[in-house]
């Protein structure tokens, strides 16, 4: 190609980039994809063989290849950024530019023929455009033209041809702005180097980020063992975030306050409690579960149970609902901690699995409704007699063995 390909970037820094990505993905995970496209699309660049130079908001670092220019971004909005970025690479040949979004984009597509053309415009499946090329700068064409909507492109088109230009087309293509585009790109072209990324990224993710968007509504979450069986305990956030149902009721009618609740979630159970005028504090790991919980009128505290907690040794009862008896995947050392919370006397109130003699320790795994799964978690399911064995071990004396349908609970007191 005679001529120059720009291609206006943003440094990839975590927080700044691909902000719609983190509906999914942490903001280091969205700016290591962002970064990966970046460097996918200035390699296409340099296989032209045309004169590179990168229109860069932010500070080159290693991503950036030998071979291109750089010049600082400068203009309010992006509108003007493109303006200013056509006038301050222009060498006298035509120019095209294009963003950090469309990976696959491939040498032939940058390197075509302009013919007759005076400009030259591709657009993009969500109503943009992935690339504008013009012989020569003129604010004109992109004075006014709305930035970031559904009808960018068709604008931009609009602008051009009534500057009296001839416009030639190029093939319309998908960006990476969502976390479905990025598994569009990573499935139709696999040998990209974000694709790579993507496929170990999304099989990698923490297990509380994923149960944080699942409080968070962006994603439906389902609990596996590590062979694929559903744990349906951990499956149930409907259940987590509705009111407190009649069986939840009926378990809380043991508690003797105060209630520390281990594993708290959105709150129904620290709530329910509060209904009654039991005083109760819920803890979780989760920031978005603490914060919904409050947002109910409810106290919570963001911390793991095994760090020191207020009031130990004095509350009337610890709640282990949902299963949370799996917590860490030590059963045995989860009750000893709470035999350590509770006063003397006190209650430990625990769900257990249906399946009384289940005894299951193997780690399990969270899938996504759209297609991320977590490395292992540590995590048991037990059911009563398990559960009743581990108590051997700890001043936790079982005082209570009841069950409804499709729940299962045990009432252990405190000894010494």
């Amino acid at each position: 190609m005679n001529g120059t390909v720009i291609v206006i970037a943003k440094e990839p820094v975590p927080g700044r980039v691909k902000t719609r990505l983190q509906a999914e993905f942490t903001p280091r995970e969205a700016a290591a994809l962002a970064r990966a496209s970046l460097m996918d699309t200035l390699s296409a660049v340099r296989a032209t063989g045309a004169r590179g130079v990168i229109a860069l908001e932010g500070s080159p670092g290693s991503w950036l290849p030998d071979g291109l220019e750089v010049v600082a971004q400068r203009g309010d909005g992006l509108g003007e950024r493109i303006a200013a970025a056509f006038e301050d690479a222009y060498d006298g040949s035509p120019m095209l530019l294009i963003g950090m979004d469309t990976p696959q984009v491939v040498p032939e597509l940058l390197g075509f023929e302009w013919g007759e053309y005076d400009a030259v415009l591709g657009l993009t499946e969500d109503g943009g455009y992935w690339c504008l090329g013009l012989r020569t700068p003129d604010r004109r064409a992109l004075a006014g033209v709305p930035m970031s909507t559904e009808h960018t492109g068709r604008d931009q088109l609009r602008r051009l041809r009534a500057l009296g230009l001839r416009v030639g087309m190029l093939p319309t293509l998908r960006d990476m702005d969502t976390p479905k585009d990025a598994a569009y790109l990573a499935a139709e072209f696999p040998e990209l180097r974000v694709s790579r990324l993507y496929a170990r990224v999304v099989h990698s993710a923490h297990p509380g980020l994923l149960f944080e968007q699942a409080l968070g509504g962006t994603a439906r979450v389902v609990a596996t063992g590590i062979d694929g069986r559903a744990v349906p305990s951990l499956s149930e956030l409907d259940r987590w975030s509705a009111p407190a149902d009649e069986v939840d009721r009926l378990a809380l009618s043991r508690c003797e306050g105060p209630v520390l609740d281990i594993g708290c979630g959105p709150g129904r159970i620290v709530t329910a409690l509060a209904e009654r005028g039991i005083p109760a504090l819920g803890v979780d790991v989760s920031p978005r579960a603490v914060s919904l919980t409050t947002s109910r009128g409810a106290a919570a505290l963001h911390r793991p149970v095994q760090e020191p907690l207020p009031g130990e040794g004095r509350w009337g009862s610890v709640v282990l609902m949902d299963g949370n008896i799996g917590i860490g995947g030590d059963p045995a050392d989860l009750l000893r901690r709470c035999a350590e919370l509770v006063r003397p006397d006190g209650l430990v109130l625990v769900e257990v699995d249906p399946d009384d003699d289940l005894d299951d320790s193997t780690p399990i795994i969270l899938h996504t409704s759209t297609g991320r799964r977590s490395t292992p978690l540590p995590w048991a399911r037990v059911g009563t007699r398990t559960l009743l064995r581990h108590a051997r071990t700890t001043p936790l004396h079982p005082t209570e063995d009841w069950r409804t349908p499709h729940r299962a609970f045990l009432t252990l007191r405190r000894t010494a």
